[in-house]
């Protein structure tokens, strides 16, 4: 899916590095306009899976998100790979009786949002970026350096020796961002000590089109539905215990998982193979440099209790490309302070008060001070009483709420 061979020296008016679902977003958003642009890759994408595999890495897609993709004219592909339309939500403390349940006919919409597996995401969205004349895909290419050259523009080298020039570079390469750190951005990063382990399981009892989500004193336990049947879960929970659980042989594995889970879905039985990711909270103190901008998990990164960081990242990708497209169209310069800076303040304060609910949430379910579980069973229970409430919170979460850029709306 590389669509050039890269030149000895190319020009671009901007550079997207990381072309995961965030970067490759941006790029799909700036696709047809007279900036030329390059979207470079560390990685080769094979999208040759085996027939009727799934991906174990997976994202809950907010109706913002979804609105973001039809957008951008990727949607309907992701659609013919399969997507898993939820409906309802349920949510419970084990430690007590609280508990709430969402449902999309109470906020009149046909569904609350969608599962999606990730490599779905990305075939799409790179099978998308090969329509526009104006991007080039370059990939696999490793960066080497990143210098400023003066005050005009940014000279990128890759391993090959090659060089690349720009008047914007924008990191879109993940947790570990290698354009934040030659940028020498820093960062507010605490380790929450989890780990989330990921996997795919088949159940006896039908998941109902439903997420179900345990709060444990070690981190929540959830269960998102494929469209085949099976669930995929995100179980976090210690270091030591993710780790006994990677090595746990499959049957003793299954009995471990049903004794969390209990037996809401019937038998439960691993379906995949298992995968682990550290926990962090991560946010950048600076989203833009001159020159220079940071989207997605490269700016931040959120505890997955709530499936909010890809949403967050695209939220991001689309109001980057909304101030690029104001400044271009106004011929001001796309790479200043000035253009970077109004995308910084349009995203910053959204992001630091998701990750802030994200690490209370986190810090109450998992604290077990006895007043303070009867304090937080009480609060979900009476949520769920307050219809008015729960509603305005679901509406949030689903991105059908708040000053939402274009792309973010229905279908333009």
């Amino acid at each position: 899916m590389v669509k050039n061979v890269i030149k000895e020296q190319q020009h671009y008016d901007i550079i997207i590095v990381g072309g995961g679902m965030v970067g490759a977003t941006l790029a799909c958003a700036l696709g047809g306009s007279h900036l030329k642009i390059a979207v470079v890759e560390s990685y080769q994408s094979d999208f040759n899976w085996p027939e009727g595999s799934h991906d174990i890495r997976v994202s809950a897609l907010t109706h913002a998100s979804q609105h973001i993709f039809e957008n951008v004219g990727a949607w309907q592909s992701m659609q013919k790979d399969g997507v898993s339309a939820y409906n309802k939500m349920h949510v419970w403390d084990a430690t007590g009786q609280g508990q709430i349940h969402f449902d999309s006919v109470e906020v009149a919409q046909a569904d609350l949002g969608h599962i999606v597996e990730n490599r779905i995401i990305q075939k799409a969205l790179q099978k998308r970026l090969a329509d526009f004349d104006n991007i080039n895909l370059l990939m696999p290419v490793t960066l080497e350096s990143l210098q400023y050259m003066q005050d005009n523009f940014i000279e990128l080298t890759t391993s090959d020796g090659i060089t690349l020039t720009t008047e914007l570079v924008v990191g879109a390469d993940g947790a570990n961002s290698w354009v934040r750190k030659q940028a020498d951005i820093s960062l507010h990063s605490w380790a929450y000590h989890q780990t989330a382990v990921v996997c795919n399981v088949t159940s006896s009892e039908s998941h109902q089109n439903s997420c179900w989500q345990q709060f444990m004193p070690e981190g929540p336990l959830a269960f998102l539905p494929l469209a085949d049947g099976q669930s995929s879960i995100v179980w976090s929970t210690t270091e030591d215990k993710a780790q006994a659980l990677l090595n746990m042989d499959e049957q003793l594995f299954n009995q471990e998982l049903q004794m969390a889970f209990g037996s809401s879905l019937g038998r439960i039985s691993l379906s995949s193979e298992r995968g682990a990711f550290p926990l962090r909270l991560r946010h950048a103190k600076n989203y833009v440099k001159q020159r220079l901008a940071l989207v997605g998990d490269a700016a931040h990164t959120v505890h997955p209790l709530a499936g909010q960081g890809v949403n967050l990242g695209l939220l991001d990708a689309v109001v980057l490309a909304e101030e690029i497209m104001r400044s271009h169209k106004k011929k001001r310069d796309i790479g200043s302070l000035s253009t970077l800076r109004r995308y910084e303040r349009r995203r910053k304060g959204d992001n630091i008060a998701m990750l802030a609910a994200m690490d209370g949430f986190k810090k109450l379910f998992s604290n077990d001070f006895a007043p303070l579980k009867l304090l937080r069973n009480r609060g979900l229970n009476l949520a769920d009483r307050l219809p008015l409430f729960k509603n305005a919170m679901i509406k949030q979460a689903m991105g059908l709420s708040g000053e939402l850029p274009h792309l973010a709306r229905p279908l333009l």
